[in-house]
Order: structure tokens, then C-alpha cells, then sequence
């Protein structure tokens, strides 16, 4: 007699159970409470204006690279100007946006700033219809609103690696899916682990395990995640982004996601990963603070001193990180100006000890900037 041993991990008889090694990922989970810790102070010490402006920035990340997983293109000034207008940020001269990224934007906000209500089959009902409001997606008609049929053929779980497809599962029939996400959704809001920054993660697992809906899987699955840190954090506007770090380790992600479907329901291995995804994610999302308090600290330091808004622009560019040293011949092509002009402002700048001269001489001559306090 022939025995048929499981595929996939939803075809095991423990199904949904699962375990994980505590031992194992407390290390990882450790360096993710710190670093949260670490993010969370220094956000304290930025004004109200800047935490705006940085949850603008840390949202439209989020919506772009979250898209750009799936293999998805937004223009982020759309993005932008979307998440800006939702959130009450007065930006001059905002691009245009669509009913389709203004539907991503309300999905994740609702998911940021609502993340103490239950997630329920209708909820995620409502971000699917966001996600695609006109019923249909780049290759034809979606399912909106509603569990996949399978009509078609089996959900298949792939990815595009050097221009061919990568087949990493094949999710539960359509026939179990309404009973797997109401054993899922009583999980979610049911106590039972007691680190939510884990559960966030787990989640996520068992979530695209059986991509209950007909397209938009990866990017709801990343939202319910989202809303269980936001839970953890017990904050309603997101300093930091997973998808941008998610997808500069796009193919690990997706092997990740194979290996533990194959596996024997022991989620350690993930949680590891997952961990460490986060941790850069917090440590980029410091970093980025760090510098808008950098650049906040700079032109408070300047504020009384007279700048052309030539000198503002091309300073500017350099608090946001200019690659290299700012010269005559950069200065004029980022102003649009002569190499006379560039060569009295940046003069100009270094009487007025915003530039210093890195001492080469002549047209060689490069400047960075003075610190705040020299000013």
C-alpha cells in the first residue's frame, strides 16, 4: 500500500497548528525590540511637521514597493500626493491621483489607523474591492468582494525569476477556503501568542498559505501584517516600510515562503527570516529620522542667514544625501545656471560658513556642508 505523504503544509493532518522554537528566535526578536525602542525614542524628538512629512514618505514606500513585489509599477508622485491629501498634509502643487491608488491608500490607512477593530470577512472584503474598484486587474475580470472559485484551475502561488515563471505552491481548493479563513480570522483576534510582533508574522504565513482571493493575495496578506505591528506598536501612523525590504530580498522571500510550505509546520525558520526583515526595516527607517532631524537641526541653525533660492535648492540636495562632492560645474546644472553664477553663490555660501572648501583650489574645488553647530 502506496502511504501519500503531504505536499504542503495545509495538507497535514495538524493543520493549521504550528510551533516554532522560542529558544531560537528570542535572539532576533530581542534585536527587533530594540530597534524599536530606538525608533520610537528618536521620533519623539521631531516636530509635528516632520512626522508628518516622514509618515507621508514611510506610506508611499510601503504602497509603491508593496506593488512593485507583485510586479506592479505606481508613479510615486500619484502615491505621494494620494497619502498626502488622505492624511491632511498641505503640499503645494500635488500631482493628480486615481481611484485605484486613492483605493491603496484608504486599504493601508484603514489598516494603520483602525488597527484596534476586529478583522473580519467584510473588512477584508472592503480592501479587496479598494484594490481593484474596477473589478478587473491587467489580465481581465476579479472576483472582487468575495473567496476564489478555483474555476479556472487550483490557486497556484508563483513568482517571475530571469523571465520564467517559478511555481513555489499550490493553495488549498477553493471547497475549504471560507472554513480556513474563519479558523484564521478567530486566530487573529483570539489571545493567543504573546508577542504580537511574532503573530504579525505568522499571520502573513498563514494568510498566503490559502490565498483565499481571487488576486491581491500579496498585498492584503502584507496589510494584515501591517495592522498586527501597528497593533504591537499601538500607533496609528507607520514609521516604517517591510515592503521596501521585502522587496530588495524579493527572491528569498519567495523561497522562504516555498521552504516553509514544504516543511513539517515548524515555523522557526521564518520567523527568523521575517525578523531580521523587520530589524532593517527599523534600523532604515532610524536612519531616515536621524536625517530629518539632521536637516531640521541644519536650517534652524541657518534660519537668520540670507539664501537665494539657487543656494536653498542646491543645499537642499546636499542635507538629502548628494553623492560626492558639490562643485561649480554640479552647482550650475542643478541650478540652471552659469558657471559664473554657481562660482559667486558657492563663494557666498562659504563667507557665510554654509559651504566649507575641501582645500583642492581652483575648479577642482569641492564643498560640503558646515555642521549646524558652526554656523
Amino acid at each position: 500500500m502506496i502511504s501519500l505523504v503531504p505536499t504542503y503544509i495545509h495538507e497535514r493532518k495538524q493543520w493549521p497548528g504550528y510551533r516554532y522554537d522560542a529558544t531560537a528566535i528570542l535572539p532576533s526578536l530581542e534585536r527587533v525590540t530594540l530597534a524599536r525602542g530606538r525608533l520610537f525614542g528618536i521620533l519623539e524628538a521631531i516636530g509635528l511637521d516632520e512626522k508628518q512629512e516622514h509618515d507621508v514618505a514611510a506610506l508611499t514606500e510601503e504602497l509603491v514597493k508593496s506593488s512593485a513585489i507583485e510586479g506592479e509599477r505606481l508613479n510615486p508622485e500619484s502615491v505621494r500626493s494620494s497619502v498626502a491629501r488622505r492624511l491632511g498634509v498641505e503640499r503645494g502643487g500635488l500631482a493628480s491621483s486615481d481611484h485605484y491608488v486613492d483605493g491603496l491608500v484608504e486599504m493601508t490607512l484603514d489598516a494603520a489607523h483602525r488597527y484596534d477593530l476586529p478583522l473580519t470577512e467584510n473588512r477584508l472584503f472592503r480592501w479587496h474591492a479598494a484594490l481593484f474598484p474596477t473589478g478587473r486587474n491587467a489580465y481581465g475580470p476579479v472576483s472582487v468582494g468575495q473567496w476564489r472559485t478555483d474555476e479556472e484551475g487550483p490557486m497556484v502561488v508563483a513568482s517571475q525569476k530571469r523571465g520564467r515563471e517559478i511555481v513555489h505552491f499550490v493553495a488549498p481548493h477553493s471547497d475549504r477556503v471560507a472554513h480556513e479563513m474563519s479558523q484564521f480570522l478567530a486566530w487573529v483576534e483570539d489571545k493567543n501568542e504573546e508577542s504580537l510582533i511574532l503573530k504579525a508574522g505568522i499571520a502573513h504565513l498563514w494568510f498566503e498559505t490559502i490565498h483565499p482571493l481571487d488576486d491581491g493575495n500579496g498585498r492584503i496578506g502584507r496589510n494584515i501584517m501591517d495592522l498586527l505591528l501597528a497593533r504591537a506598536d499601538q500607533r496609528s501612523h507607520r514609521p516604517y516600510s517591510m515592503a521596501s525590504q521585502i522587496l530588495a530580498h524579493r527572491s528569498d522571500y519567495y523561497d522562504m515562503l516555498e521552504a516553509t510550505q514544504k516543511g513539517n509546520l515548524d515555523y522557526t525558520a521564518w520567523l527568523n527570516w521575517y525578523l531580521m526583515i523587520l530589524h532593517m526595516t527599523l534600523d532604515a527607517a532610524t536612519e531616515t529620522v536621524s536625517q530629518a532631524i539632521g536637516r531640521a537641526q541644519f536650517w534652524q541653525a541657518a534660519k537668520d542667514v540670507p539664501l537665494n533660492d539657487r543656494q536653498r535648492k542646491a543645499v537642499s540636495r546636499m542635507l538629502m544625501g548628494w553623492e560626492g562632492r558639490m562643485t561649480n560645474r554640479k552647482y550650475a546644472s542643478l541650478c540652471n545656471c552659469s558657471t559664473a553664477t554657481a562660482t559667486r553663490d558657492l563663494n557666498d555660501l562659504v563667507d557665510k560658513s554654509i559651504l566649507r572648501p575641501d582645500g583642492a583650489g581652483g575648479r577642482s574645488t569641492g564643498y560640503e556642508l558646515v555642521k549646524p553647530d558652526s554656523i
